[in-house]
């Protein structure tokens, strides 16, 4: 996520340049034609590219209101983990009790227990984000042309690269108690099978007296909060922005832009003898402008990408679990993750 106020030139130039160079070398091209080739029939009436143009408009619009609709999603349900996630931890230390219980658990059993639930949450954190960062067929990273390259350059540059990612890799066996990590880890879906050793373990201590009836429903329910918040996130990264509209749309500029330079200097020409080089810079700036709106939806639409415009996850996952372990009496925390070059994962 993108937390600086406003971009710069630099970032916007580096974010656009390599489509801006094309753009540059093919408008000054189209000019170089026409007055030193004598291409003049091929100069069009600017009539038929703003009818174009403004159909563009409304369809790049379109796709954009779009593909924020599923970033501003994404962004509500991982605010929905968050709530859920603190609802967890209070729940687990209020409900797990000796109230029902014949023989007493000491207070340091207790404590295990609550740290035993508690921990295994945080893992389901950082593997349902793990999980989520796998690339999808769609996505920039999988093709197998120059985008692949912008996207991986973009990872490290602008992306998951700029922050120590090996929470998911590393530490999860601290987290997860010693038994479960190796069965869970081979699951085709670990944060799914997270939650369902969540729910054996809270039949067992159901089955204990633990946790009665009611409070065994309560914080089952919350379980089953978590299975569609997940649920949720997996249907936005599996599902894309259909490609009807996903991919058209670049079809669609890149049409409206071979046309710009030959209605631009056909307007422009009959201004001065210098008219039609006066159009280059007019016609680069206009192009731009689709061009960049094309790619701000196109960086969008996927918001578990691991690139600058996606949900911070990592910050999230951070931000719940130093809640849910000060909620267990630890102090010694790990720091919050901080933003890098203006990007926070």
């Amino acid at each position: 996520m993108y937390i600086k106020k406003s971009f710069t030139v630099a970032e916007i130039l580096k974010f656009t340049g390599p489509k801006l160079i094309l753009l540059i070398l093919w408008n000054t091209g189209a000019v170089v034609f026409y007055e030193f080739f004598h291409f003049e029939w091929l100069k069009i009436s600017w009539l038929p590219i703003s009818l174009i143009g403004t159909a563009l408009a409304f369809y790049v619009g379109f796709k954009n209101n779009q593909a924020y609709d599923r970033l501003w999603e994404a962004r509500k349900i991982w605010g929905g983990i968050i709530n859920s996630s603190r609802s967890w931890g209070a729940a687990v230390k209020a409900f797990v009790s000796n109230h029902f219980r014949d023989a007493n658990l000491s207070d340091a059993e207790l404590h295990q227990i609550h740290k035993r639930l508690l921990y295994r949450h945080v893992g389901w954190l950082y593997t349902l984000r793990n999980q989520l960062l796998i690339p999808t067929p769609w996505e920039h990273i999988s093709q197998s042309n120059r985008a692949a390259k912008l996207a991986a350059k973009h990872h490290k540059s602008f992306g998951t690269g700029l922050s120590s990612d090996d929470i998911t890799e590393k530490q999860l066996k601290f987290f997860l108690p010693a038994d479960e990590y190796e069965p869970l880890i081979n699951f085709r879906n670990t944060a799914t099978q997270i939650l369902d050793y969540q729910s054996s373990d809270l039949k067992r201590l159901r089955e204990a007296d633990t946790i009665e009836d009611f409070r065994h429903m309560e914080l089952q329910a919350l379980i089953t909060e978590f299975y569609t918040l997940q649920g949720k996130c997996e249907r936005i990264k599996k599902f894309p922005l259909p490609r009807q509209y996903g991919h058209t749309s670049g079809i669609f500029v890149a049409i409206f832009i071979f046309l710009l330079p030959w209605g631009m200097v056909n307007e422009f020409h009959d201004l001065s003898i210098y008219g039609a080089w006066v159009s280059i810079p007019f016609s680069i700036i206009v192009g731009w402008v689709f061009i960049l709106m094309e790619m701000v939806g196109d960086y969008s639409e996927n918001p578990f990408e691991g690139l600058p415009n996606d949900i911070p996850m990592l910050s999230l996952c951070r931000v719940i679990e130093i809640d849910l372990r000060e909620m267990l009496g630890e102090t010694d925390l790990p720091p919050g993750i901080q933003a890098t070059d203006g990007v926070l994962m």
